[in-house]
């Protein structure tokens, strides 16, 4: 008979406000300052938070470019998606704000990712296309083989490519610095994949937010699926910590879940309800940090 697994000892969570329930914090990354950052969706801004909660803002021009997912890029600046607007966007440490348009029209940029080559490279849900822009403004496209596929998310994978998922595709693609991509569809239908990133264990996990599952695929392709306790929860985000595991957010049930590379699962509870966690990102002090779209970010502490 298999002994039971150990019980972790408790994680411990707080939560600090950073705006109103309307501003809906989304996306959020460690800076190059030893604070985080983080996107306000519906009210067109940037955020900044310290490890000790001070909280600073700084407003789009126009503010409907709804910013999504947001990125620490080679240039001590942070990048960031703009998706309504159709633009990619920068801003330093200090607050300066520049946004360049793509050159696909509605393109609907969502992902982004710093590249191996000293570029950014983000997804254009869309137009079914992944971009590169070089940190003086300069963007070339890139054709996915779907139409429809809904690319979102996009990481570097431990292999030098960059790995995306395919949200509307059932798939995750994969693309080099010449721009050759490969299509891995996954077994699960309709599981609808969104956030990805790269593993202490040399491969990349994602989260299947239309069936309630964890995947996990290799360099070489080889796919595998942990089912969340509640299919239901909506899993939309994820990050790797510092200890190797993997962290994830659980949108439609109000948790932070954790998988460690062998595929455990813990989940834990938000303080607050129907939190609606969205973006996570490990912060400059060891910490797990997720932005909650009703105006707080919260900050998760394991021992």
């Amino acid at each position: 008979m298999p002994m039971p697994m150990p019980m972790r000892p408790p994680v411990t969570i707080a939560e600090f406000p950073v705006s109103d329930r309307g501003a809906g914090p989304y996306g959020i990354t460690a800076g190059p300052d030893g604070a985080l950052w983080f996107t306000m969706v519906h009210h067109g801004r940037i955020g900044r938070i310290t490890p000790d909660g001070d909280v600073t803002s700084f407003p789009l021009e126009p503010a409907s470019g709804g910013p999504s997912i947001i990125t620490a890029g080679p240039d001590d600046a942070l990048w960031f998606t703009e998706f309504r607007s159709h633009r990619i966007g920068r801003i330093t440490t200090t607050g300066t704000i520049t946004s360049f348009p793509l050159p696909t029209e509605d393109a609907g940029p969502f992902g982004i990712a710093a590249g191996p080559d000293g570029a950014l490279w983000f997804t254009e849900a869309h137009a079914d296309r992944i971009g590169r822009i070089t940190p003086d403004g300069q963007v070339t496209e890139f054709p996915l083989p779907l139409s429809g596929a809904f690319p979102s998310a996009i990481a570097t994978g431990p292999d030098g490519r960059l790995w995306f998922t395919m949200n509307q595709a059932n798939a995750i693609g994969v693309i080099g610095s010449d721009g050759d991509v490969s299509v891995h569809p996954l077994p699960t239908p309709a599981c609808a994949p969104v956030g990805i990133t790269a593993g202490s264990d040399g491969a990349m996990w994602f989260v299947e937010i239309g069936t309630g599952r964890i995947g996990r695929i290799t360099p070489d392709g080889k796919l595998g699926e942990f089912a969340l306790p509640d299919p239901a929860s909506r899993p939309h985000a994820i990050a790797a910590d510092a200890d190797g595991d993997c962290w994830f957010t659980e949108w439609g049930a109000n948790r932070i879940g954790r998988i460690t590379p062998d595929g455990r699962i813990d989940e834990h509870d938000l303080p607050g309800p129907a939190s609606e966690p969205h973006g996570i990102a490990l912060g400059p002090d060891g910490a797990m940090w997720s932005a909650l779209e009703t105006g707080t970010i919260a900050r998760l502490t394991a021992p």
